[in-house]
C-alpha cells in the first residue's frame, strides 16, 4: 500500500497529510446493512515522514479515542 513512492510524492504535492484504509469498508457495509456507521481515526503513523509509533505507544496512548467510542456508542 505504502510502497509506490511516487505515488507518496504526487500526496506530498497535492497537501494530503495522512492515509485511512478501514472507514470506507466500514461504511459500505453499513449502508449495505442498514445501519449507523462511525470512524473516529488516531494517527499511528506517517508514510511520507517515515515517522510511527511504536506497537507499545500504540498500546498505551489509543485509549483515549477507544474510551470516546464507547461513551458515543
Amino acid at each position: 500500500f505504502y510502497d509506490d513512492a511516487v505515488s507518496l510524492k504526487d500526496w506530498q504535492k497535492m497537501g494530503v497529510l495522512a492515509v485511512e484504509m478501514e472507514a470506507a469498508a466500514l461504511y459500505m457495509n453499513a449502508a449495505r446493512a442498514g445501519k449507523n456507521a462511525l470512524c473516529i481515526c488516531t494517527i499511528s503513523d506517517c508514510p511520507f515522514t517515515g515517522e510511527a509509533c511504536t506497537a507499545e505507544e500504540r498500546q498505551n496512548t489509543f485509549t483515549q479515542m477507544m474510551e470516546i467510542a464507547l461513551e458515543i456508542a
